[in-house]
């Protein structure tokens, strides 16, 4: 994969896909998740934008064993989003919308024009995950933005679930409460049945188990649910078929502690 030089002398944001084993045990070979190609251009850049910088570390650390570094770890500048753009997200109706304008300065032509890295724990940034803010900041300023090739687990989880790949929303995740939970499956359910539109969610491992039974006990019989965990792994797994057939089965313990997608459908 090569990037030639045009006109234009600033840097280029590159959207940097991560590996899916975050907070796995063991973790993944990583040339089985992302080609060479975006390893030794995630390898040459200098300057990123991330969730977490130690992590981050972590992962150039990873990449650095399948193709060298350009410059030591240590000499890298990595940049946190602040808290409220990766937590509370940037997208919420009524919340103040971030800048990260100032995240990019080092892409401008003032600051020498770098190229810029985008990376966030697990997957694609922006998708599912912070960095939609760094996106946009990207196109205010002109820059070119470049999403490199990588594991995305909702496009991997959809395709083997079965469900409606023509028409699907990701809502992100349940609410934790289990009243309010129970409602927004309801409302789930009967947009899925109502137009067909299959519908994607998460939820952070150890609630897995809570999630699956509040699924299994609030969906109607012929619903079909969907769990697709530890992708890209070696374990990995996808179960899809009606809630009538979950309630016979289950998911087991190893597969619980993975990170999973949920999906519901026709």
């Amino acid at each position: 994969m090569t990037f030639s030089a045009s006109n234009n002398p600033s840097g280029t944001l590159f959207l940097v896909p991560a590996p899916l084993d975050f907070g796995c045990t063991p973790l993944a070979p990583l040339n089985h998740a992302l080609p060479l190609q975006t390893l030794e251009l995630a390898a040459r850049l200098q300057h990123w934008v991330c969730e977490n910088a130690k992590s981050t570390r972590a992962y150039l650390k990873r990449v650095n064993d399948v193709v060298p570094l350009t410059n030591p770890v240590q000499s890298l500048q990595i940049q946190e989003l602040p808290r409220q753009a990766h937590k509370a997200g940037d997208h919420v109706p009524g919340a103040q919308t971030f800048d990260a304008k100032a995240l990019l300065a080092a892409a401008l032509p003032a600051n020498g024009g770098h190229d810029i890295g985008l990376v966030s724990e697990a997957g694609m940034p922006a998708i599912a995950d912070p960095g939609s803010s760094v996106v946009r900041a990207a196109h205010d300023l002109g820059l070119t933005v470049v999403p490199l090739v990588g594991p995305i687990s909702l496009m991997l989880a959809l395709a083997a679930s079965g469900l409606n790949g023509q028409n699907f929303a990701f809502v992100g995740y349940l609410p934790q409460e289990p009243s309010a939970r129970v409602q927004r499956i309801r409302e789930l359910e009967g947009l899925a049945l109502k137009t067909g539109q299959a519908q994607l969610f998460i939820e952070t491992p150890y609630r897995n188990a809570a999630l699956l039974q509040s699924l299994i006990q609030t969906l109607q019989t012929n619903t079909r649910l969907s769990a697709s965990s530890g992708l890209t792994l070696a374990q990995a797994r996808t179960r899809s078929q009606t809630v009538k057939a979950w309630k016979q089965l289950g998911l087991s313990a190893p597969e619980m502690a993975l990170p999973i997608v949920f999906g519901i459908g026709r």
